[in-house]
């Protein structure tokens, strides 16, 4: 195995892998930076330009697509509050605070460097557990499917801060939403208002930009001037003026933080169909969960931005596991990498590895050296990049609307995904106005669609509804669900109680 990685990276190392590589690597990082405007869609505009070279080089390029995407989504998230992809959504809670707080260097690169050791992480299992992690999500079916669905909306519990209630009464509102338009598995129509568009429900990215976006700049807009630029507290000069050594030693000196956030990327990266936004979350709420002081998380913790972004690029080798070994995608990016194996004669699946190992370790290596190139890209363009900062908020947040308009219409080419788009976003406002999180509303709006598809079925395969609590792997995630909302009610107790003590505490003073 080792003598064929090695080769892979030596083969990698040629020009003619490497350039497509780098260019790849920068195209996604770009796309994931911009609002709106998804690794997906970056791959698929990419796509008809590797039809004309040789299959290591056209998935070497979209290899680095996946990684250069899931990390650049965390400069829009961590400096302007706004998630560039969904699966950096997470890494805005504790990015954005930050970087508002007057650290924004400090912000993006321990989103960098978390991704490039989360990235790393996830390729070790990627190349030693393909064959173990993808035999056991075969053991998945519809049961296993809903119980994870629903330990990871257990999360709501812990991603809200002041009231319980509220959140779930967000979430709810996010599960209300995927039930707008057709029945997935019947076809019958529901909530459409007669509104010929809500046919087929709505689409999840227009929400997830309408919601943050228009939220924040609204939000921003009311409380301050619009020549107002993003930060005051410091100068180009000290943003730009970040210890690497320092950061990546605030990350390694978390050793579980790191190692379990990049399991959770890489087991939810084999897992078809759910998704880094997801192990970003799931990554998250752990993260949270664990720590010894959760009441930091959303104010800044260096923490939840680790969890975030290792979760993140540790789902990219996850995802790789089933199109290699099951030739079954992941996500909607592997599927697109699996259409150009289909278009280039070569047939993915169990006999993959033996059949074509040059090209199978050639894309382990791609896959290894798109980091410290996606680390060098984002290096470059730090000194650009972070300089958005400065700019004032009347010409940067009508920019920001239009590319997430644009972004929005660009998905079917229609203007009813710029009409959800704006009515999330009054929506999203009208959240916060009104004390509504808005995390635990996007995550029903991520998990909804899903569990209700697989619970519908499980019944229609065995109506029994015990089987649920009885499979083994099925009852032990709900179990795990029910555990991770008594941990957090026990955390928010916990809290209430520090900060009701603090407040007695000045009160006497």
């Amino acid at each position: 195995m080792y003598e064929l990685l090695g080769h892979g990276v030596a083969n990698i190392l040629q020009l003619k892998y490497l350039i497509p590589l780098t260019i790849g690597t920068l195209v996604g990082v770009i796309g994931g930076a911009l609002p709106g405007v998804t690794i997906t869609m970056t791959i698929i505009v990419a796509l008809p330009f590797t039809f004309g070279l040789d299959p290591l080089q056209g998935l070497s390029a979209m290899v680095g697509i996946y990684v250069g995407g899931s990390a650049g989504g965390l400069i829009t998230a961590t400096l302007l509050g706004i998630p560039g992809t969904p699966s950096s959504l997470a890494t805005m809670f504790d990015g954005f605070p930050l970087a508002k707080r007057g650290e924004p260097g400090r912000a993006v690169w321990l989103g960098i460097w978390a991704s490039f050791y989360g990235g790393l992480l996830g390729g070790i299992f990627l190349i030693a557990a393909t064959g173990p992690l993808a035999s056991f999500a075969l053991r998945f079916g519809p049961w296993e499917y809903f119980s994870l669905f629903v330990l990871a909306l257990s999360m709501v519990a812990g991603l809200v801060e002041a009231s319980l209630l509220k959140g779930l009464i967000a979430g709810m509102l996010g599960l209300v939403v995927t039930v707008l338009g057709n029945d997935p598995m019947m076809g019958a129509p529901r909530l459409t208002f007669g509104i010929p568009f809500l046919e087929g429900g709505v689409n999840f990215l227009p929400v997830l930009i309408g919601v943050f976006a228009f939220a924040q700049i609204m939000t921003d807009a009311e409380k301050m001037g619009g020549t107002q630029r993003i930060t005051h507290a410091v100068s180009a000069a000290a943003v730009l003026a970040v210890s690497h050594a320092k950061i990546t030693w605030e990350i390694l000196s978390r050793p579980f933080l790191l190692l379990w956030s990049s399991l959770i990327g890489v087991w939810i990266g084999v897992l078809p169909a759910i998704g880094g936004s997801a192990a970003n979350m799931m990554a998250y709420d752990q993260a949270k969960k664990f720590s010894k002081r959760p009441e930091a998380f959303g104010t800044g913790a260096p923490e939840g931005i680790i969890a975030a972004e290792s979760s993140n690029n540790a789902n990219v080798g996850g995802s790789l596991v089933t199109i290699m070994a099951f030739g079954i995608p992941g996500d909607a990016v592997t599927a697109v990498m699996l259409g150009a194996l289909t278009i280039h004669g070569i047939q993915s699946g169990p006999l993959f590895i033996s059949q074509q190992p040059t090209l199978a370790y050639g894309i382990f290596a791609a896959y290894l050296l798109a980091h410290p190139i996606m680390v060098l890209i984002t290096g470059i363009a730090a000194r650009w990049a972070l300089k958005v900062v400065t700019v004032p908020k009347a010409l940067l947040y009508p920019i920001v609307l239009v590319l997430c308009a644009v972004g929005a219409f660009a998905l079917n080419n229609t203007m009813s995904n710029v009409y959800v788009l704006l009515t999330f976003g009054v929506l999203g406002y009208a959240m916060v106005k009104v004390g509504l999180p808005l995390a635990p509303f996007i995550l029903g709006v991520i998990l909804g669609d899903q569990i209700e598809i697989n619970l519908i079925r499980s019944i229609m395969t065995d109506p029994n509804p015990w089987l649920f609590v009885t499979r083994p792997i099925s009852g032990a995630l709900l179990a795990a669900a029910v555990a991770s909302v008594v941990f957090a009610l026990w955390q928010h107790h916990r809290s209430e109680a520090k900060r009701r003590l603090r407040e007695e505490d000045v009160a006497d003073f």
